[in-house]
């Protein structure tokens, strides 16, 4: 199947499984994995129409490779997108946006509480080349709206944020962006298009770690960006093949295989997260739970609005403690106390994967950053995978019941 042939109206399960290149001569039901660097051409006049863009066909796999647009077709259809570019990792694609948009003298408005190396991506390295920033709540869109100014560029938003679940109104920030002559940007990576589509809500580029969900299993990294095709061709794409993040034919296929299982992974990974959520909030060690899902969760109106219901597959959870010193222990007791859960900083996995965010993901961040946050010693981040409820309980019962 192509974009030409597809038959319209296809529910995004079918297209997780279905959309992809046309198959070879060979057959194939499973879409083929093409490694190799570089392309035979029929002849040198169809070798130099394709490398000067006058002709499609692949010449180099830094240009392109049908695997990996196998991954750009599945990824664009899932998010309604008239394009899909993908990269090595999530930080690359956020890495070419902001070298393809931006240059010395604009200004970026961005969330607080995004991941710790999107924040020093743009406010220390991105400084460096005269790029201007102004970090916001979250959710305060009095906020975002009093820090746009005359060169603002684009408003990037995570939602939900990593780790404290924070949600903001991707329609109000699109209308707020564009009324300023700029862009919205949103990190897709908690909900996948599975729970939430930005650019049906006015979004005009959507960012993935394919490392996380749409992989689903922790194999391989990626990362992709869901735009326009005008944006994709004219702004994205000559950095990107000038800049060569791309993303390897090998971990496109793996990726691609793994968003086959992508909705039934994630309403069950949401669906355990939530019965886990509730539990935690009873258990008296816990002093506050952050998940969408939950009634107490301040969006969790928008939440199940723009989610689709759903709460997604990460919540997180502060543990009742006196000083920062006293928290931090307390969440290392818990942590070190696993023995079926993993102690890992990834997510996204079918395994439960935890991890303590004030020393890992937003390790980096000073103090008065994390504070600002939200983010606490006593925090501790958890993405809920696919084993049984009673399981993860006992792990997790193990740390907290033996607390001191």
């Amino acid at each position: 199947m192509t974009n030409k042939n597809s038959p319209h109206a296809l529910h995004p399960d079918t297209l997780a499984v279905r959309m992809a290149v046309e198959r070879s001569q060979y057959g194939e039901n499973s879409e083929a994995l093409y490694l190799t660097s570089g392309y035979v051409q029929p002849s040198a006049e169809v070798s130099a129409r394709r490398f000067a863009g006058e002709e499609d066909g692949y010449t180099y796999t830094r240009s392109g490779n049908p695997t990996v647009s196998s991954f750009e077709m599945r990824l664009a259809a899932l998010e309604g997108a008239e394009a899909a570019l993908a990269t090595a990792t999530g930080m690359s694609a956020i890495l070419l946006m902001l070298f393809s948009l931006l240059k010395s003298g604009d200004h970026v408005v961005y969330s607080q509480s995004m991941f710790g190396s999107t924040i020093k991506l743009i406010g220390t390295e991105f400084a460096r080349f005269g790029v201007e920033s102004t970090v916001v709540a979250q959710t305060d869109l009095a906020a975002w709206q009093a820090a746009i100014r005359p060169n603002t560029k684009i408003l990037f938003a995570e939602t939900p944020t990593n780790p404290l679940t924070e949600v903001c109104d991707i329609a109000a920030l699109a209308d707020m962006a564009h009324n300023a002559g700029a862009l919205l940007a949103v990190d897709n990576c908690f909900a996948t298009p599975i729970l939430q589509r930005p650019l049906s809500l006015g979004a005009d580029i959507v960012m993935h770690s394919g490392t996380k969900y749409l992989d689903g299993q922790g194999r391989v990294m990626a990362g992709a960006l869901c735009a326009s095709a005008q944006m994709i061709n004219e702004k994205l794409l000559p950095v990107l093949r000038n800049g060569g993040m791309v993303l390897s034919p090998f971990n496109a296929w793996v990726v691609l295989k793994g968003m086959e299982t992508l909705g039934i992974r994630m309403r069950a990974q949401s669906a355990s997260a939530l019965a886990l959520a509730q539990w935690l909030e009873q258990q008296p060690q816990v002093a506050r739970v952050f998940y969408p899902g939950l009634t107490s969760h301040p969006q969790h109106a928008l939440s199940m609005q723009q989610m689709s219901g759903l709460g997604g597959a990460v919540l997180s959870f502060d543990l009742k403690a006196g000083t920062p010193q006293d928290a931090r222990m307390r969440a290392f007791h818990v942590l070190d106390s696993l023995q079926t859960l993993s102690l890992c900083t990834n997510l996204g996995d079918t395994k439960t994967l935890l991890t303590h965010p004030a020393s890992t993901s937003h390790g980096k961040l000073s103090e008065d950053q994390r504070q600002a946050a939200g983010i606490g010693q006593g925090l501790v981040r958890m993405a809920v995978g696919l084993e049984h409820h009673d399981d993860m309980k006992a792990d997790l019962l193990r740390g907290l019941d033996t607390l001191k």
